[in-house]
């Protein structure tokens, strides 16, 4: 399987609970010595209004957002299919909301 990279959003499987859904990819790719893992944020179609929802409108999914309150790390074998890339700028606004949730940034 191809190697995930920042920016992409795959086609995840969360587990029973969380389901099957895009999620981007937030970690560098590992190398041989690392273990095996990739950080997500899951993509929602179901809003809250959180201060912590990115919405973006991209081709390759549903109407929703970008959660920063579900960072999660999953073995990479989890990454079904990538669906897409995210620009440079998308990618920054969900990092400030990333730092912003971890208390490392203001939003």
């Amino acid at each position: 399987m191809k190697a995930s990279e920042r920016r992409e959003v795959w086609l995840v499987d969360l587990g029973l609970a969380a389901k099957v859904r895009p999620a981007l990819v937030l970690s560098v790719p590992a190398d041989e010595t690392d273990r095996s893992l990739v950080t997500l944020i899951p993509h929602t179609t179901s809003l809250r209004g959180s201060r912590f929802e990115v919405t973006m409108h991209v081709p390759f999914l549903r109407a929703g957002a970008f959660d920063a309150q579900g960072l999660v790390t999953i073995p990479h074998a989890k990454l079904l299919r990538p669906l897409g890339r995210l620009q440079p700028g998308q990618l920054a606004e969900i990092e400030t909301r990333v730092l912003a949730w971890l208390g490392m940034r203001q939003p």
